[in-house]
């Protein structure tokens, strides 16, 4: 920009976005904006938008089962808000929660429990599952994670939510039955229509410090088949149960 002698503000002028959105772009490298956005940019700084946005090209040039990852997080807690929120916000069909306790999905997305209302009113199907709070493999891995919020409570915590939400037609939670809550502590997946956030857990670590990835089911028995169909395993087993 120095050299097109430009500030981020002229440049977001140029291209017809935000100053802040700029500003991402340039504190995030691994951030692609679209397309028209990245030739605009490109032609306002007279250089090429691949010399600008080349991890674009790389992913411009995916292959087979490769193309169904769209971007991968060494931390859930590196994916940004907006991600999570786009997702709900786009999908039509099916949201299915498939984490563990589901927690943090109320701290970090404003206004869920209205937003949910909303999808299932628009004809989306919303599931939650969940760990049994009172189960053998929610008190073990209390004691593994040892921190203050529990597991059982960060449960109870969902369920208080879902209790607001509903009873809703298109809404339904479940507990995970108990000979599948080992499987299901240790890997959640997310799914939006034909995306998914797929998280699996580490050692001792808590959710948001494992890694996060996100696919997009574009491939007969692909990764996203593969960890949608695990997901709904889990959910024909489960045991429905009444958030109040």
């Amino acid at each position: 920009m120095s050299a097109a002698g430009l500030s981020p503000r002229q440049l977001a002028g140029r291209v017809g976005v935000s100053g802040k959105t700029v500003e991402r772009w340039l504190s995030d490298g691994q951030l692609i904006p679209h397309a028209r956005n990245r030739e605009d940019a490109a032609e306002a700084l007279g250089v090429d938008a691949t010399m600008l946005w080349p991890k674009a090209v790389r992913e411009a040039l995916k292959t087979g089962p490769d193309r169904e990852i769209i971007r991968s997080y060494p931390y859930r807690s590196s994916c940004p808000s907006t991600v999570w929120g786009d997702l709900i916000k786009d999908a039509r069909a099916d949201l299915y929660f498939a984490g563990y306790t589901n927690y943090f999905l109320w701290l970090e997305q404003p206004n869920l429990v209205e937003n949910l209302r909303r999808k299932t009113e628009a004809g989306c199907r919303v599931r939650f599952l969940l760990g049994d709070p009172d189960g053998e493999v929610t008190r073990q891995r209390e004691a593994i994670e040892d921190v203050a919020l529990t597991v059982s409570t960060r449960i109870r915590i969902t369920l208080e939510h879902l209790a607001r939400l509903g009873p809703l037609e298109g809404l339904e939670a479940r507990f995970s039955a108990p000979q599948d809550a080992m499987n299901h502590v240790s890997l959640s997946v997310f799914r939006f229509d034909r995306d998914a956030l797929v998280t699996p857990h580490l050692a001792r670590l808590v959710g948001h410090d494992s890694p996060l990835m996100h696919l997009r089911g574009q491939e007969k028995d692909g990764m996203w088949s593969r960890f949608t169909d695990h997901a709904e395993e889990l959910w024909g087993r489960g045991t429905p149960v009444s958030p109040a």
